[in-house]
């Protein structure tokens, strides 16, 4: 592939709801721009971006692919997301790289959640957008219902600037808003001149009156040249909607069919034609050496930098590190050194991907989007610069896990393999995590929702041969006391030669600390327990507090008070008093009124106002309190509750199905409160089982 210069380059992500037709897209912009003879289909399991198996097993995407276009003298870099929640982090990795957006809608299934959360990211990265409604080919699609649906959504900035023609309910042609003018398709992506029917006239007249508006709002001279009836030239017109797409006050909307390849040539057209080269953006980090900030501007004249935003661990083609070019031009040959590791990289060959194949490219210019094979120390989310001018940029904000299960390796022995490939599997998906919980003597999986889980699961065993089952993890629950005791505890063992003696008497009672498992005090007087035993019996609570006598969990917030005992001259022994304090302990614990404590998780849900009330009445379900409501804008309120932990599981599917998707959350541990006594006996009664 040849190298382009920055102000040929267009980054641009593909976002919109699973199923919408964002992969079957970039099949027909590979056909129709000549990257490839022939198009795959998402169920023919043959497309470019779903070369992994889990992918066509599935049939939707789980991760981003980059495929590199070439179009009217530019190079149009086209990142395919994926449109399920759980894979968001996919998405996020792939917005930090565009400098303008697609969202695709399907033509028949219209506006969905898929479309609202691609809106909001565009908004949150403050890109430059188009809208691609697809199956325009199938007989029950809508293109004026899609338009309708996106102006009430979205606003006024909707500005369709292509109307279908279909005929028998196909679609035969388009008509060209800007140029007000007809065209019929031919063959596959090939269109001649046409007449415009007379039935696409009203709405034409509408998205042109439209279109010109938007146009007039330039300027003032061009406003008044509207308002005096002239009429702009197809030139001006494209020149201020440029203007406009990249300010963000026009949207336009175009439209095709991905099977027929139909729509898709006018589509690539509009990408080089109004969106806008990696220099239009700004890019700045800080300068390590001298502290201050370093405006990179995707400029190839400064010194090189790069930002690492996806790595690909593949267990046959190897480690692809995604960069994209902050400034400079990188070379195959380069040595880069690596700030957040400050460890030097010697690049090798440079790359661009397409799908999972990679191109050798001899150099990347600023802006552009490529990949780095074998980079041992390099990361996503790390910098790569030059020693001289060493550069931070930084990282970007990622989606926090909530959802965990326990996971159990199938196969005795497999642990340190199971652990090596969730350790790959971590660096290719930032949004997947590993917790070791050593408390509760199991290793936890985290994501972002169930299917993530159950997928990563499936990788596990399709790609690296490891077996793992997922499991209700425990929840840490604690130990403490309500009451006071007071225990006599004595240890006497004979045997051959010295024997074995020790005796305490001991007070134990509530500290009001639950933050600390136990306080030791001593009130001995006349020395009935030697000092030098004090540090033994001090060891036996702490060997106590580990495994409480109650239901085993870790104990805390108990006083013991060792205020009297006896002791042997000979046979008292440190392992005797320690012996003797356990016991002690166990004693005194149970007659102190023993009691569970449950954790207790701050949550806060953000919702539409709609759904506000299935959710408070949802959480009460889960014995959580809510404590308020906080409107947040764009008709979402944040529900605040206290919900303890194990009324957690499952809620993110629960979320999900009963907002249609719309619905987030997140959670902070909070503190330990009483478990009622139907959750305390269900526990007790499930250790004693375990035991």
């Amino acid at each position: 592939m040849k190298v382009y210069r920055t102000d040929e380059i267009r980054n641009v992500v593909l976002l919109g709801h699973g199923g919408s037709g964002k992969t079957s897209l970039v099949e027909a912009m590979a056909y129709v721009s000549g990257a490839t003879n022939r198009m795959g289909k998402v169920a023919d399991k043959n497309t470019i971006s779903d070369f992994d198996k889990e992918e066509q097993k599935r049939g939707f995407s789980l991760s981003t692919t980059l495929t590199p276009i070439e179009w009217e003298k530019a190079k149009i870099n086209v990142l395919d997301t994926p449109g399920y929640f759980d894979f968001v982090g996919e998405v996020e990795e792939a917005v930090s790289a565009a400098d303008a957006a697609v969202i695709v809608v399907s033509g028949k299934a219209g506006v969905e959640v898929g479309t609202e959360k691609a809106w909001a990211l565009c908004d949150k990265y403050n890109l430059p957008r188009m809208v691609y409604v697809t199956e325009m080919d199938v007989d029950d699609a809508s293109f004026r219902q899609v338009v309708q649906d996106l102006t009430d959504k979205f606003g006024k900035v909707i500005a369709p600037h292509f109307q279908p023609i279909r005929e028998n309910e196909k679609l035969v042609g388009y008509v060209n808003v800007i140029k007000n003018a007809g065209r019929r398709y031919t063959g596959l992506g090939q269109r001649e001149e046409c007449e415009i029917p007379d039935y696409c006239k009203p709405n034409l007249e509408m998205y042109r009156e439209k279109l010109l508006e938007a146009v007039a709002e330039i300027s003032d001279e061009y406003m008044e040249r509207y308002f005096a009836g002239d009429e702009f030239s197809v030139e001006e017109i494209r020149s201020a909607m440029r203007t406009e797409v990249m300010e963000g006050s026009i949207v336009p909307v175009a439209m095709g069919s991905n099977i027929q390849a139909q729509g898709v040539a006018n589509l690539l057209s509009d990408i080089v034609r109004f969106f806008p080269s990696p220099d239009w953006r700004e890019c700045a980090g800080i300068n390590r050496k001298t502290n201050e900030i370093y405006e990179a501007n995707y400029d190839f004249a400064r010194a090189k930098s790069a930002y690492v935003f996806k790595t690909m661990v593949d267990p046959f083609i190897g480690k692809y590190s995604f960069i994209k070019v902050c400034s400079g031009v990188l070379k195959g040959d380069d040595t880069l050194y690596n700030a957040d590791t400050d460890t030097d990289e010697k690049l090798g060959k440079i790359y661009t991907m397409f799908g999972n194949k990679p191109v050798e490219v001899s150099e990347l210019f600023a802006g552009d989007i490529g990949a780095i094979a074998k980079l041992t120390a390099t990361r996503t989310g790390d910098t790569l610069s030059t020693k001289t001018t060493p550069v931070l940029y930084g990282k970007t904000e990622y989606s926090k896990p909530y959802t965990y299960m326990k996971y159990v390796t199938k196969n005795k022995g497999d642990e340190d393999k199971v652990s090596q490939a969730l350790q790959k599997m971590m660096a290719e998906d930032v949004t997947l995590k590993v917790v070791n919980d050593s408390e509760n003597r199991q290793a936890l999986l985290y994501g972002i929702g169930d299917q993530h889980l159950e997928i990563a699961v499936s990788k596990l065993l399709d790609r690296y041969k490891c077996e793992v089952t997922l499991e209700t993890p425990k929840v840490a629950f604690r130990e403490t006391i309500r009451k006071q005791s007071d225990v006599d505890s004595k240890y006497k063992k004979q045997s051959g030669g010295h024997g074995q003696y020790g005796h305490v008497k001991m007070r134990f009672a509530p500290s009001g600390d639950l933050e600390i498992p136990y306080e030791f005090d001593e009130e001995v007087v006349g020395g009935a327990v030697p000092k030098n035993y004090f540090p033994a019996v001090e060891k036996g609570l702490q060997e106590s507090v580990v495994k409480g006598p109650l239901a085993g969990y870790p104990v805390v917030g108990v006083k013991a008070t060792l205020y009297d005992g006896s002791y042997h001259p000979v046979d008292s022994s440190e392992m005797a008093f320690k012996t003797a304090t356990i016991q002690a302990f166990k004693k005194g614990f149970m007659e102190a009124s023993p009691v569970l404590l449950e954790p207790i998780v701050s949550v806060k849900v953000t919702v539409p106002d709609e759904y506000t009330g299935d959710v408070m009445g949802d959480l009460n379900k889960r014995r959580g309190r809510v404590l308020g409501m906080t409107p947040v804008g764009a008709g979402n309120q944040i529900v605040e509750a206290d919900v303890p932990m194990t009324g957690l599981f499952g809620y993110c599917t629960t979320l999900r199905s009963m907002t249609g998707g719309r619905g987030t959350y997140e959670y902070t541990f909070a503190r330990y409160e009483q478990a009622p006594s139907e959750v305390q006996e269900a526990e007790i009664a499930k250790r004693a089982a375990e035991e």
